[in-house]
């Protein structure tokens, strides 16, 4: 069995405490390595690490600081078969899917990052001839990194690469379910030369260790992408000491699907994709599905036969459409949902039900993609965040029932919209109460563009001058001319 590590001042170190957490894999229920549950200990010594880099690191011209995170891009890029591999083990999505969309995308991260810090213009205004100010933009120090288990080392790298270009050191977080790759990125960061104690990867759960690094004096800001009611903890913690918070939270998508969309099977397959992709363990999934009235019953019975058609199976099968949730309190949580949409009055049009595989996958925990319909907007089913292969179909009659409906949650982070109408489009867009809103597409990502919610959907914006905005501190410099 494989015994992960903690990256503490660029060595790979056990727990202080001794205390390690089980890792199971999701597509066989079994348990193969375990990984520190570091505490305040670990993460004391982390943070005087990080305090010990930082003036040093801090100080590097942004394209020397670009070039190690470069370097680190190199070395995933070069390992993205094993990468992918340990991604689709630690959290049960297809192999294709880890190997073609998550390991790109950390790769592109790392790059992007590194290439813009290096374009960040800064700011200057000249009051006549009496004045000159300039804006510096400083990093706060040693900042706190937390991601979560569905896009492992997608949203890992995406909060890490923007911090450490800033010139911050970095206590990170991976979560306790998925921390393979973490492990394997703290192994490359040091074979990469990055400089002792300016990136330092914790191991560990979220009660014990990701409350040691909100609660660490050392923190001056804290990145956290995760559910909403452990993001309003970390509100509360980070309120008491004044603490910069960006929080990406819980979504509760709608997809909008007009009378004069275009109907395509191409449009109709990422509509599908949009529902169930990564077993709907994405934030940005589109789990309400909302139809004018027109095209309501076509559409009811296409979207269906596509999701029936999706294959449940093998994560590391090059035919699974989908494979495993991520625990099995994840899939208990799951299969409860869709009990509550059954007693809420909803009908299952398919799915609904745990898959089980023969052979090694026997002891998973797969389910049917599920689409329900039947349930109005106020039903719990409609209102709280599943996070699992779970769609549900509602018709509305007019653009103003549309936006109520798609309106109609405590949620707000992101919705896409099916329609010829140009016009329509943007005023839709402009109306809808979420962060990010996709026309006639999805997931269609520029990492130049702010990412992030409103509502319980999280606070801040994450992408491009957004997140080193986010990591660094502005300060006003004015210089008399007079």
């Amino acid at each position: 069995m494989q015994t992960l590590s903690n990256l503490i001042d660029g060595r790979l170190d056990a727990p202080v405490g001794g205390l390690y957490l089980d890792v199971v894999e999701p597509a066989t229920g079994l348990t193969y390595a375990r990984c520190p549950d570091s505490d305040a200990a670990d993460v004391a010594l982390a943070a005087e690490a990080a305090q010990r880099a930082f003036p040093a690191w801090s100080r590097l011209p942004a394209d020397e600081r670009a070039r190690y995170l470069n370097r680190l891009a190199d070395l995933v890029e070069q390992r993205l078969e094993d990468f992918a591999a340990a991604e689709s083990r630690d959290s049960g999505k297809p192999l294709a899917l880890a190997r073609q969309v998550d390991i790109p995308r950390a790769i592109s991260n790392l790059r992007f990052f590194a290439a813009a810090i290096t374009q960040w213009a800064s700011e200057a205004h000249a009051m006549e001839e009496r004045a000159l100010n300039y804006t510096l933009r400083q990093p706060l120090g040693t900042v706190a990194c937390i991601s979560p288990w569905n896009l492992p080392l997608y949203l890992f790298t995406w909060k890490i690469a923007p911090a450490l270009a800033a010139g911050n050191c970095v206590l990170a977080k991976p979560s306790e379910v998925t921390p393979l790759t973490a492990q394997m990125l703290a192994e490359a960061s040091i074979e990469a030369g990055f400089p002792p104690g300016v990136l330092n990867i914790l191991q560990g759960s979220g009660a014990r260790t990701g409350q040691s690094l909100v609660d660490a004096d050392a923190v001056k800001a804290v990145s956290f992408t995760g559910s909403t009611r452990v993001g309003a903890q970390i509100a509360q913690s980070a309120a008491r000491r004044f603490l910069k918070t960006s929080l990406e939270l819980g979504g509760k998508n709608a997809t909008l699907v007009f009378a004069d969309w275009e109907g395509s099977d191409a449009q109709l397959d990422t509509i599908v994709r949009s529902a169930f992709s990564n077993q709907g363990q994405i934030c940005l999934c589109g789990s309400r599905i909302l139809v004018e009235r027109s095209r309501y019953a076509e559409f009811r019975d296409r979207f269906v036969a596509r999701a029936a058609a999706l294959r449940v199976g093998d994560p590391q099968q090059a035919g699974s459409d989908l494979g495993a949730v991520v625990s099995q309190a994840h899939f208990d949580k799951v299969l409860g949902c869709i009990a509550l949409a059954r007693e809420e009055g909803g009908t299952v049009l398919t799915g609904g039900e745990a898959v089980r595989l023969d052979g090694r996958c026997a002891g998973g925990w797969f389910i049917a993609p599920t689409v329900i319909e039947g349930l109005g907007p106020d039903c719990r089913t409609n209102q709280e965040e599943i996070f699992g292969p779970v769609a549900t179909l509602q018709p509305f009659d007019d653009e103003t029932d549309a936006l109520a409906l798609a309106n109609a949650t405590n949620y707000g982070l992101a919705a896409s919209v099916w329609t010829r109408d140009l016009k329509r489009a943007h005023r839709v867009a402009a109306r809808l109460h979420c962060g990010i809103v996709w026309i006639n597409c999805w997931m269609l990502r520029d990492l130049r563009t702010p990412f992030g919610g409103v509502k319980q959907s999280g606070v801040g914006r994450e992408g491009g001058v957004e997140a080193l905005r986010f990591f660094t501190e502005a300060k006003n410099v004015c210089i008399a001319l007079e």
